[in-house]
């Protein structure tokens, strides 16, 4: 059963935030007074008061309004100050995604989470497990002659994330790597070369690095995932082109902490059969 505040206690708490709120802002009982629409009096007899009872939900709301706090904080129906609106800016946001290597966004991520375990479901072939000669034929139609100079940028941050102490898990789609080591769809073109070196330096990073950077596929057919990143507790990033969408709050982001353990869980191919699976396949071709 649900217990209802006492009137008496709910508006000193109003009191005591008003209060604090108006301190913390550093503003003056007129200038709150000016901007509810109200005299000084009676932002004085709220602030001083001692009875039980509470000024109207206009007064209320123009007062979280001018002092940049919630109107449930300041009645004491949450411990958070912040607006709704200020509270979405800081768990959610829209940040562009350059069509590049590692921007400088995604590497400002990976530093803040260093140390905890990231997951991740790429749009493709990872970068960071890539050679120079697949991000150049990857990269060059978008960059131009600039191509050289993104990849040389990027390549310190590339080196760093296989190089840091944080634990990687990437689950990617079994179409990707066949089409790859096919040469087909987006990878049309590719010269057999270039994916004999990339299938070549895939097999050495991930037996070198394995337990600590584990790849697996998942039959898309079966699971869906957009291209996603979870960066420990702190932070889960969804791809969608254009831009980044990124969460921070707890519940969203162990929900795609979950969503991540569940195409582990029902991989096709797992971590330790990876390489099996890459040399099996890449003899195929060769058929």
């Amino acid at each position: 059963m649900i217990q209802k505040s006492d009137k008496r206690d709910r508006a000193t708490l109003f009191r005591t935030r008003l209060n604090e709120a108006l301190r913390l802002r550093g503003t003056s009982q007129s200038a709150l007074a000016r901007s509810v629409g109200v005299d000084r009096s009676t932002i004085s007899q709220l602030l001083k008061g001692t009875g039980a009872r509470l000024p109207n939900a206009q007064v209320v709301g123009e007062c979280a309004r001018a002092l940049g706090v919630s109107a449930d904080w300041l009645l004491g129906l949450t411990d958070r100050p912040e607006t709704a609106a200020d509270i979405l800016a800081n768990t959610l946001s829209l940040t562009e995604a350059p069509r590049a290597l590692v921007d400088e966004q995604i590497f400002t991520w990976h530093r803040e989470a260093a140390g905890y375990k990231i997951r991740h479901v790429p749009a493709g072939l990872p970068d960071m497990l890539k050679t120079r000669e697949l991000l150049e034929w990857e990269y060059a139609p978008h960059l131009g002659r600039s191509t050289e100079q993104a990849i040389g940028a990027s390549e310190d941050r590339l080196e760093w994330m296989r190089g840091t102490q944080s634990d990687y898990e990437i689950a990617l789609p079994l179409f990707e790597l066949h089409s790859f080591i096919a040469g087909e769809g987006y990878y049309h073109g590719l010269p057999r070369d270039i994916r004999q070196g990339q299938v070549d330096y895939l097999l050495e990073i991930t037996e070198q690095l394995y337990p600590r950077l584990r790849l697996y596929l998942f039959d898309a057919r079966r699971l869906y995932s957009a291209p996603v990143t979870v960066f420990g507790p702190l932070l889960a990033v969804l791809y969608i082109g254009r831009n980044y969408l990124a969460f921070r709050d707890t519940e969203r982001v162990a929900a795609l902490t979950l969503h991540f353990d569940a195409l582990v869980r029902e991989a096709a191919i797992g971590a330790r059969d990876l390489p099996a699976h890459i040399r099996h396949c890449w003899a195929r071709t060769s058929d």
